[in-house]
């Protein structure tokens, strides 16, 4: 060989130092990911919640019916309250189900092109999904709050007290998420 002509080297395995072999962290990736399937049957479980809230509505549905005639304004106002109450909740499971299963275990290809697919599925992320939460539950809290209201003689002064309070913290949170992900994109503009 000639002096001064050096051989080329072999690539080298890329490694990180810690001594571990590619094989094992890929299965161990591998096995990382999967592990987000381990949720689907938390969202099953929310189908079931969903259908405990609908069976609940027709009750309190069925059970008021009979009443209507000699309800007073304030029963009905109660009574309403009370299933858009439900409705609300279920409307918080849907999301919850939705979004939670399209942004951590996978994307759902049965409702590719369902024209009756919501418009938000698919493209609420996790800082949506907790805006839209809090705000359920703020709409949920406050529904709650005037049901108390309407039928306030039944109520102590120390369960209103402890309702607006909750209530008022609700709100509060709201806002806080709200001025979090607003902060956060604005510091994003500015890089």
């Amino acid at each position: 060989m000639a002096e001064g002509v050096t051989q080329p080297k072999p690539p080298e395995e890329p490694s990180s130092g810690t001594g571990h072999h590619p094989a094992l962290e890929v299965a161990i990736e591998k096995a990382i990911f999967a592990s987000r399937w381990l949720m689907a049957p938390v969202y099953l479980g929310l189908i079931l919640c969903l259908a405990i809230l609908i069976y609940v509505f027709f009750r309190e549905l069925w059970v008021s019916i009979p009443q209507i005639p000699t309800m007073s304004e304030a029963q009905a106002i109660l009574l309403v309250l009370t299933l858009i109450d439900l409705s609300l909740a279920g409307n918080l499971v849907l999301i919850i189900l939705f979004s939670g299963y399209e942004n951590f275990v996978s994307k759902i290809e049965a409702a590719r092109g369902d024209k009756d697919r919501p418009e938000w599925m698919g493209t609420l992320d996790f800082s949506g999904l907790k805006i839209k939460l809090i705000a359920s539950i703020v709409a949920i809290s406050g529904i709650h709050l005037l049901k108390i209201f309407m039928d306030i003689e039944n109520y102590t002064e120390r369960d209103i007290y402890w309702v607006v309070i909750i209530h008022i913290v609700f709100v509060i949170s709201g806002v806080a998420f709200a001025a979090m992900d607003w902060i956060k994109a604005k510091t994003k503009e500015y890089k």
